[in-house]
């Protein structure tokens, strides 16, 4: 059984590492608010009253100090972060899709939070957000100091849902899988993960065709290292399956394109222009097809039903 206090109290550490010692004096050096007005919409505004000069410049120096900035995008005060993913284009795609009210939601690989903020306005019981990675725990901290919200972020990652004090009614697992070793083990976490009748909001690479199996990229995909394995929409339902998982339901396929993840003055690392195939959008550096995600639910059917 794992100890997950113990294992908190570890990854808590990470504040005192030499390289996210800066991120941390940063958040921890943001001027303090009273009244706040938060607008959660595409882009998550949020607007402290009284700010002076200085304090506007703290702010924006802190965003700068903790990037670079993935999902979003954020505006405080007068800080407008432009992060590398427009992650509200993929929040518009599930929306119609998911009922939170009164619901228990876990965000599994949650980076800064941008979704679980999002969430706010569904009215969940509890919102719960996993990530082990300390830039993106950094960046949550950053923006909760100004929106206070109740959610709760762990730096651990899917293979602890199962482990977890409580289970959930609906986990989001967006853009992780293909990170995953074992993409039946970590399925089969979020499902135990879940209560009975409970779903799984879920969006990973794919590759086109009917036949069930999945592409293996050698060394990189798209440039990135750690990219396991790539399905096609048939093996993707017959690992569901394999984990425990009915009811499965495609949601939507869409292409990645341009306007959604790009370079902004808010990274400092290449995107997806330098991905592709400069001669030939369709495929990516390497040769393979070009990045493609599925969205799918699943639901863990009630006993006895």
């Amino acid at each position: 059984m794992i100890d997950l206090n113990a294992l908190r109290e570890e990854r808590e550490k990470c504040i005192e590492w030499k390289n996210i010692k800066p991120y941390w004096k940063a958040v921890t050096g943001l001027p303090e608010v009273n009244e706040v007005e938060i607008r959660l919409g595409d882009t998550i505004e949020v607007y402290p009253s009284n700010l002076s000069e200085e304090d506007e410049e703290n702010i924006y120096n802190a965003a700068k100090t903790v990037w670079p900035w993935r999902k979003g995008p954020f505006k405080i005060s007068k800080t407008f972060i432009d992060s590398e993913w427009r992650s509200n284009i993929k929040y518009d795609i599930l929306k119609p899709h998911f009922d939170l009210k009164d619901k228990i939601v876990g965000d599994i690989g949650c980076n800064n939070g941008y979704y679980l903020f999002r969430m706010i306005e569904e009215e969940p019981k509890r919102l719960v957000g996993f990530d082990p990675s300390a830039i993106p725990y950094c960046q949550f901290k950053f923006l909760d100091h100004f929106i206070q919200s109740n959610i709760k972020y762990e730096l651990l990652g899917v293979e602890h849902v199962e482990h977890y004090e409580h289970k959930f009614d609906v986990l989001f697992c967006l853009g992780v899988l293909y990170h995953r070793a074992d993409p039946i083990g970590s399925l089969k976490s979020l499902y135990k993960g879940l209560n009975f009748g409970g779903e799984l909001i879920l969006d990973t690479f794919m590759i086109d065709g009917e036949d069930e199996m999945c592409l293996t990229p050698k060394k990189r995909y798209s440039k990135i290292p750690n990219i396991y394995f790539i399905p096609t929409v048939n093996a993707l339902k017959n690992w569901c399956y394999r984990a425990g998982f009915e009811e499965i339901e495609v949601l939507d396929i869409v292409k990645t394109q341009l306007d959604e993840q790009r370079r902004t003055e808010w990274i400092n690392t290449q995107s997806l222009d330098d991905f592709l195939d400069e001669h030939d959008e369709s495929k990516t550096v390497e040769g393979y097809p070009a990045p493609k995600r599925v969205y799918i639910k699943a639901r863990k059917i009630k006993k006895n039903s």
